[in-house]
Order: structure tokens, then sequence, then C-alpha cells
């Protein structure tokens, strides 16, 4: 098997900033989405939160310790905007800048890549007062706010991700109201998602500009969608579940347009589309990340003949009630070749919640280890097939604060005890550092 992953493959880990960090109310950071979002009764489960979460804002050094232990040549982490811009605009908040100057030198000291998401879904609560997401004036703040961490950072990063995961933050936060901000009108989501496509866009100029020798992408969370049954209604419910749930992200950015069938359910909502828009939301990209945990089963809804998502019977789980379906990922980046004609990618998520227990100090889940191990083989068979992929990131490095289901989800390879902060590595953590070492001794790691 080492023979299957080139020279100077990436193995990583991958976290949030708000799912690690806490210290939501220290040197200076601003109120998130998140921060309201957990503060409404209802919305989190147990009503967690994360103010505190793994306090990586205090113990990161501890954690880069971890992912050197672990053999990990690339972390993906994520920027708080509200801890470098408090009111989303205007004012520089110097004490977070210098968090992410600390976290970056620490990670090049032990020999780790930096991957940097711009955002992953901790919009400045300041800018969804001001309409947030659906306006456009929230991607030109979100274009500020990129120039201000690449003049920072950018001497030292050289893999940038703009956003993460363009679907969630449009349609579960705005809406089905699941995640922050918890808006519920379809329009307002359609609009959002349009206007953080621009976002990233005009990220993708601002780090061309700023940091010429920067690799940008962004990562997409994409879900296969295979019909329930072979029946032409089946097929046709599979294909315009795709275009308004995958196509409508992959579309504009590798190819500049929309895609028709998601046009006719969705257009009548896009809001006004600028001249320029398409063409900056499909700037050539150095890398497309793909976070991939599940594919989706799909029939004609018997009353109505629209799309309708079951679960299929039978098959493994995970602790989110996931199918484990590890062939659909290799399908997933041959299509991305084949349809697209991708640039290299980056599995930049994929993992598994389990109900993890700690007996006499150890964390034995072989369910996770088998789901990482037969996923990173779909990797492998794309790889013989001739699909460009340069690197796979767990989801996650450590359990974490998993939005509106709080604690109660364990993703990590590394148990967190949420009441002492302890580090325990899991099973699985040690079968992902013998799985890296043993490429590293095949000549397969840089």
């Amino acid at each position: 098997m080492p023979g299957r992953f080139p020279p100077g493959f990436v193995w990583g880990a991958a976290t949030a900033a708000y799912q690690i960090e806490g210290a939501v109310h220290e040197d200076g950071r601003g109120e998130s989405i998140w921060d309201r979002f957990t503060a409404t009764p209802g919305r989190i489960l147990n009503g967690e939160d994360g103010r505190v979460a793994c306090d990586s804002y205090h113990r990161f050094p501890e954690d880069v310790r971890l992912m050197r232990e672990l053999g990990l040549n690339g972390y993906r982490f994520s920027v708080a905007w509200p801890r470098i811009l408090p009111e989303g605009r205007g004012r520089v908040n110097q004490a977070g800048l210098d968090f992410y100057d600390r976290l970056v030198d620490e990670l090049l000291a032990g020999g780790i890549e930096p991957f940097l998401t711009l955002y992953h879904w901790d919009l400045p609560q300041a800018l969804e007062d001001a309409g947030g997401w659906p306006v456009r004036e929230t991607a030109d703040a979100f274009a500020e706010y990129a120039e201000v961490v690449a003049a920072r950072l950018g001497d030292r990063v050289r893999h940038w991700l703009t956003v993460n995961e363009p679907w969630v933050v449009a349609w579960l936060g705005y809406a089905t109201g699941q995640d922050a901000p918890g808006r519920t009108s379809e329009p307002d989501a359609v609009a959002a998602g349009h206007h953080v496509l621009v976002a990233h866009g005009r990220a993708v100029e601002v780090l061309r500009r700023d940091v010429p020798k920067a690799k940008v992408g962004l990562a997409i969370d994409l879900i296969p969608m295979h019909p329930l049954s072979g029946s032409e209604e089946d097929v046709e419910a599979a294909r315009l579940e795709d275009a308004v749930r995958n196509r409508w992200f992959l579309d504009p950015v590798l190819r500049g347009e929309y895609p028709s069938a998601g046009l006719r359910r969705l257009g009548p909502m896009l809001p006004p589309v600028a001249v320029d828009d398409l063409r900056a939301i499909a700037a050539p990209l150095d890398f497309l990340g793909v976070n991939y945990y599940r594919r989706h089963v799909v029939r004609a809804h018997p009353a109505t003949g629209s799309p309708d998502v079951v679960d299929p019977p039978g098959g493994e789980r995970t602790g989110m009630g996931w199918e484990v379906y590890p062939d659909a990922l290799h399908e997933l980046l041959l299509r991305l070749r084949d349809e697209y004609g991708a640039p290299p990618v980056y599995v930049t998520e994929n993992g598994a919640a389990f109900p993890d227990t700690r007996t006499n100090g150890h964390v034995e889940d072989p369910l996770r280890t088998s789901y990482i191990e037969r996923h990173v083989d779909s990797i492998g068979r794309a790889l013989e097939d001739g699909v460009e992929v340069a690197g796979y990131f767990v989801w996650s490095l450590l359990d974490n604060f998993e939005w509106s289901r709080g604690y109660s989800q364990r993703f990590g390879l590394v148990y967190v005890d949420f009441e002492t902060l302890e580090r325990v590595p899991k099973a699985s953590y040690g079968w992902y550092r013998g799985f890296i070492a043993s490429h590293r001794s095949a000549g397969a790691h840089p």
C-alpha cells in the first residue's frame, strides 16, 4: 500500500476555531454568530457552548506536540474572524493576530505545514446584525479581513482555504435554522450562498495579489447522490438533488456558471448577480478541498415526485447516524476529474463520530480506525486510477464542540476530557501514526 501514495502526500488532521479554541472573551475577541446562537435557549443540545471547548487558545503547544508525535506533515485550522476584526470591519485586534502568529510558528518549528482556512462559520455578530451573508456587503468585509490576515501570516503560510462548506453556511444557517445564525428563509439561504461564493472569489484575488506564492483553494462538502432504484423517476430525482446540493457550488467555482437544473429550482431566489461575480467566483484554483462523510440515497417522493432522501436499510452507521460508505469517496474523486477537470484535490475533512469511552486510561475505537483505513484505501484506489490527490486530513485531531450537537459527538483521534481538558490519544491515533510512519519508511513522505 505505501507505494500508492506519492512522495509529498500530505497526511494531516483538521480542526475549526470555534470548536476547539475557547477563550471567547479574551484578548479582544468580538462576538460571533455562534456565541449568540449558543446563548439562545433550545438551540444546542444540553445547552452547551464553545466558551471553553478544548481550550486550544491556551493549550495549542500541547496540541502541536500531539501532531508531531502523530507524524503529521499538515494541519488544517481556521482563523476566527471576530478575533481579528471584532466588529467585522475596521479596527484590527493585534492580539488576535499574535495568537495565530504563535500557532503558525509552533507548527513550522515542528515540521508541520499550516493549511489556513479563513472562514469556518464564525461570522462576526456585528456583520450578521447588518444583514449577514444574504447581503453583498458581507463579501466586501470578507475581502478586507483576508487582506489583514494575509499581511500578517502570508510570509509563512503557503496553503490557504477561503471558506469551508458554503452549502452548510447558507442552508443550515439561513434556511433550516439548524446552525448559526438560525434563520429559516430559503431566499436568504440562496442569497447567502451566492455571496459566500463572491467572498471566496474576492479573497482569491486578495491572496493572489498579496501572497503571490500562495496555494489557494476552498473546501466544499460533497455528498454523492445515488438513486434508490433504477427507475427513471428515482434517477431524475437523484440528478436534481445533486444539482441543488453539489453542483450549485461546484459549477460556479469550476465552470463559472450555475447549473441549469439548479436554476430552475433556485434561480428565482438568486440576488442580483453582478457582471463580474461569476468570473471572480471561477478564478483558477491551485487545489480543491473536498469534505466527504457520506452519500445520500434519493427517491422520487411518491406524492410529489420531488427528491426525497431516504435511509437505505442495513449497513454501518456512525454516531451521527450517517451511513458508512467509503466507495462513494472513490467515485467522487473520479467524478471531479472526469466531469470537471478539477485541480489537485485534498480531502480536507473525513472522519466519524462514535460513542468513545475512556477505560483504565485508554480509549479503544476500532470503528474509527476501520472507517479511516477504508476511506484512505478509496483514496489510494483513486490515485491508482490517475486522480491527482495531494493529501488527506482526518476530521478531527481532537474531540470538540460539535455545533448544535454540543459535546455529544466525538470525532477526534485524541479524546478530550471536557471537565479537566486532559488529552488522551485513542487507539485510532496509534493506528494513524503507524500508517504514516510506514509511508515515511517507504519513501513516500517528504
